[in-house]
């Protein structure tokens, strides 16, 4: 299947992490010019170098903080002088702090506020323009399961990841015409660092070895196992394509059936 996407220019947010490279490497091998925002430059100098060599699409990277207004403008700044506009945006942001939600106060808030959330809304306000000008746009937002089935110690993903779900529905409403779609696409338990990391913090929290904390997790997963990065990539990347031009608003699960409502 041409999913029709040689040629876009794409950024993805979170390029240095698990999803991001996978999501990165998915749309390079579709031939579309991918550029590369992250924070660690020696991972995402690794990642660009790796997929210009293999891809036949332009390839650049940034390294920056979404924790700041000012990265996120000068993000925005890089992006539209090197690639002159984006048509496909997938954003990926790092995952906050585990822990009790009584433990957390307001300063904690508006640091992961700003990072999660209100870096999205303000880089998408201005790569969006270009997008409804051209009639063409995708704008894909990653969040996790914790969305529609909450997930214990992890209560600042669960609230600050549920209003990108509101705003994605609510801009989908508002660009469909420019045939721009707006998705969000949830995570279940993919094998990952980050959720290394989580099975390593709840075995902690629990004082049980690590070993028994990643059989209970993949017991409830009716899949029997986690997800591999390239099985969301691959969705990730026919959401974004021309392929799905015809979905918006939607919210999509890539979690083996972990998530038990309907």
């Amino acid at each position: 299947m041409d999913l029709g996407i040689q040629g876009k220019r794409a950024l993805v947010l979170g390029a240095g992490g698990g999803l991001g490279s996978a999501v990165a490497t998915a749309l390079a091998a579709e031939r579309a010019d991918v550029f590369l925002a992250g924070w660690d430059k020696t991972t995402l100098d690794q990642i660009r170098d790796a997929l210009a060599a293999l891809a036949s699409g332009r390839v650049e990277s940034h390294v920056c903080s979404l924790a700041s207004a000012d990265g996120v403008a000068g993000l925005a700044d890089v992006v539209l002088k090197r690639f002159g506009g984006i048509d496909i945006l997938v954003n990926i942001t790092s995952g906050p702090p585990s822990g009790s939600l009584l433990a957390v106060d307001g300063k904690t808030w508006r640091k992961q506020f700003e990072g999660m959330v209100l870096s999205i809304f303000n880089l998408t306000n201005r790569l969006l323009p270009g997008m409804r000008k051209n009639k063409w746009g995708r704008i894909l937002t990653s969040t996790s399961s914790g969305v529609e089935q909450p997930i214990p110690n992890l209560g600042i993903s669960n609230a600050l990841r549920s209003s990108l779900v509101g705003w994605s529905k609510t801009l989908a409403g508002e660009v469909a015409a420019d045939n721009v779609t707006v998705n969000v696409i949830v995570p279940g338990r993919i094998h990952t660092k980050r959720v290394n990391k989580l099975d390593q913090a709840a075995a902690e929290c629990q004082n049980k070895p690590v070993e028994e904390i990643v059989r209970a997790s993949v017991a409830s997963i009716p899949a029997g196992r986690y997800g591999r990065p390239d099985e969301f990539a691959n969705v990730a990347t026919f959401l974004v394509s021309e392929c799905a031009s015809y979905i918006t608003g939607s919210m999509v699960r890539v979690d083996g059936g972990y998530i038990k409502a309907v």
